[in-house]
């Protein structure tokens, strides 16, 4: 098992580029599925995640031509209905997006559970709700979910009863080749989402409203190939700039895509930083403010998760080790994943100043000087924050189970040396 060995305390200067986002790579890759013809997909991060993908789609009969290590060719000419490895899909959450394109290639799929991060219980119920509508019978066999068309697709009003990214991505996908006019209301809108419905108009798709919490859909009888290049992550573009402000650093990422970043911009000038865009550029100047804003009446201000625009769940660990550097007191309430919080006993042994009020709610009085400490990382985004804090600690820290971390951030121990951050990667 391979760790992370950071000496801390070294303010990181230099320029970055960030990989794909992960979360547009997977439903594109599943996507491709609707489709006999080749599609051209670029800018893919090489990360596990993406890796794992691969493998559940060549199990069903998907072909993939590696053009270079960030571009693949892939063709589902020949698909075929096969068991599932139930290894591989506890090992990603975005399993389950397999799920919408084969009903709309195949008509049917057995899926086992999907896995992911340990955050807490997250449904699948919205999944099939929304498939039910568009014609799907589900039957749950214990270990599998055995999904099939009775009478085929067809369009439908469907209501997602929350507004679930990878529900409503699978929904997207099973509905552009289902006959009729299809209206998803409460859809998720995140920018992955939103590159998605882009993809998916490219190869012959007709979708409206794109970027709202209602889309409309007219389903189209097949979709052809194309040529798509993935955005940057904007959660990989917040951690750099997590990582300059805590370090006391400077420095530029290229290709930031600042467009999708004003609520979290107004999230962390509350926690006193605050950053530049140059077009699609984004320069993090040194010396931040790292104060805490209080709300009116000098009332101790509350920093909440919600659906996009508002502040994304995937930050709120990058959000609380930044609060543990700013003079001030803070609120964070996650009530989306009851175990999102549980890694800020980490935080606590490295010397910060956290109050764990309940498993969605803790208190962080900062700032306070964090010393070095060996630490597991838990999961992608704790995992990160980890990395961040050990980048601000005294000492040498060891961030071990950094697969957990690769599972979502490519060369990320290399990206950081090249802004300065002693860090290495070690075997144990």
């Amino acid at each position: 098992m391979e760790t992370f060995q950071i000496e801390g305390g070294i303010p990181l200067h230099g320029e970055v580029t960030p990989s794909g986002n992960k979360n547009a790579a997977l439903p594109l890759m599943t996507a491709c599925l609707l489709t006999e013809e080749p599609v051209v997909l670029h800018n893919i991060p090489n990360i596990g995640d993406i890796r794992t993908m691969r493998n559940l789609l060549e199990s069903l009969g998907v072909s993939f031509e590696e053009i270079n290590s960030h571009t693949w060719r892939l063709q589902a000419g020949e698909i075929h209905v096969s068991d599932l490895d139930p290894d591989l899909c506890r090992q990603i959450r975005a399993s389950i997006l397999l799920a919408g394109p084969m009903l709309g290639r195949t008509g049917e799929i057995e899926i086992p559970p999907p896995g992911g991060d340990v955050i807490g219980r997250r449904r699948v119920d919205t999944h099939f709700l929304a498939l039910k509508a568009l014609g799907a019978a589900i039957k749950s066999g214990g270990r599998t979910f055995k999904l099939t068309l009775p009478k085929g697709l067809h369009g439908a009003d469907i209501l997602l009863d929350e507004a679930s990214v990878t529900a409503t991505e699978n929904a997207i996908m099973a509905a552009v080749t289902a006959p009729g006019h299809s209206v998803i209301q409460n859809a998720a809108s995140e920018p992955h989402i939103q590159e998605l419905c882009h993809f998916l108009n490219l190869l012959g798709a007709r979708i409206e409203n794109i970027g709202s919490n209602t889309l409309h859909i007219e389903g189209v009888s097949k979709l052809h190939g194309g040529e798509f290049t993935i955005g940057p992550d904007y959660l990989e573009v917040v951690s750099f700039i997590g990582a300059a402000a805590i370090t006391g650093g400077s420095i530029l990422i290229r290709e930031a895509a600042p467009q999708y970043l004003d609520m979290i911009r107004l999230v962390f000038e509350r926690l006193g930083v605050t950053w530049e865009d140059r077009k699609q550029d984004i320069y993090v100047p040194a010396k931040q403010k790292l104060e805490i804003v209080p709300d009116l009446g000098g009332a101790i201000p509350q920093i909440n998760v919600m659906p996009w625009p508002s502040f994304p769940t995937d930050l709120m660990s990058i959000a609380i080790v930044v609060a543990t550097q700013a003079k001030g007191t803070v609120l964070f309430h996650d009530w989306m994943y009851p175990s999102r919080m549980f890694f800020t006993d980490k935080l606590v042994s490295m010397g910060a100043r956290i109050t764990l009020c309940d498993p969605h709610r803790c208190i962080v009085l900062g700032p306070t000087k964090l010393m070095a400490e060996t630490l597991d990382s838990p999961d992608i985004r704790a995992g990160i924050a980890l990395v961040l804090a050990a980048l601000a600690a005294s000492g040498t820290s060891l961030i071990r189970n950094i697969a957990q971390i690769e599972r979502g951030y490519e060369q990320i121990d290399v990206k950081l040396q090249r802004l300065g951050a002693h860090i290495q990667r070690i075997e144990n």
